[in-house]
């Protein structure tokens, strides 16, 4: 596709590293200065909370509550988005303190899925699981490679997870008892690539977003790694970090670009898979 094809949503966020639709229909990200930021399809702002750190990935529960990733707090937040209040949601676990959690996803159950993606090039990444009822455990040290995005496939069974210093996407299972198993390569991306994000359609093709270079892969059910969308120029796409389908019918790509200040759209001719919205115990 060309860069024309993206549409501009809008230009005043801070720096945002995440997009997600939200069961209210609006686009949702957050900002590097802490703004959590609801967006109406027509590319009208309302900053909803504050959490005074930086804001990375974003997942939200049937309840309509709002997950944080917040690399600035060392901590995942949860949030009302009718109140705006800000609560810690995990901060450590096995008595550690989270290093830097990066991005989240639920699994049917209520289990969160949170990356920790340690230091660069250290392979010290985590990934933690976080049961409905809040207990924070580890759930593997095995993708440690900087573990970025993620999601959970439609049927549950693998987390597919972003290795940023790799570069890859690998999948690792997730078994009846709930533990991880080991990482499977999905795809290997080009050296001196840095993926950040990736989104499913509902055929099964895998989108990745690159922090470096500014590029947008298509990974096929066929094994085939296509360019998608690719500006060297960065006058568009400028550091798109994470992805995902948004609009009623998840038919529209919202993508995030975290080296200024936009949100673009696009239609990439894909239905997007919807995420888990679980209803968690308090």
């Amino acid at each position: 596709m060309q860069l024309s094809d993206f549409t501009l949503l809008t230009e005043e966020l801070d720096h945002p590293e995440t997009v997600i639709w939200g069961p209210d229909d609006r686009v949702w990200a957050g900002g590097e200065g802490g703004q959590i930021y609801a967006i109406t399809l027509d590319g009208a702002v309302e900053q909803v909370a504050d959490t005074a750190g930086a804001v990375l990935g974003l997942a939200f529960d049937g309840d309509g509550i709002l997950y944080a990733c917040d690399e600035g707090r060392c901590e995942v937040l949860r949030i009302d988005p009718a109140s705006g209040s800000v609560e810690v949601y995990a901060d450590r676990c096995e008595g550690v303190p989270m290093d830097e959690p990066n991005y989240l996803a639920f699994d049917a159950a209520g289990n969160l899925f949170v990356t920790d993606s340690g230091d660069w090039h250290e392979r010290d990444g985590r990934i933690y699981r976080i049961t409905p009822d809040g207990a924070v455990g580890l759930w593997t040290r095995s993708a440690s490679r900087y573990p970025n995005g993620c999601l959970v496939t439609p049927d549950g069974s693998w987390l597919y997870v972003v290795e940023s210093s790799a570069p890859a996407v690998v999948r690792l299972a997730v078994r009846s008892d709930g533990s991880a198993g080991e990482p499977a390569s999905v795809v290997d991306l080009p050296p001196l690539t840095v993926p950040d994000g990736i989104a499913l359609d509902t055929d099964g093709n895998l989108y990745i977003a690159c922090y470096r270079p500014d590029r947008i892969y298509r990974f096929t059910p066929g094994g085939s790694l296509e360019v998608l969308a690719d500006d060297p120029q960065a006058m568009t796409l400028n550091t798109p970090t994470n992805i995902a389908f948004v609009g009623s019918g998840r038919d529209i790509m919202a993508v995030a670009n975290v080296g200024e200040w936009h949100i673009l759209t696009a239609d990439v001719g894909a239905t997007g898979v919807a995420p888990f919205l679980p209803r968690l115990a308090r």
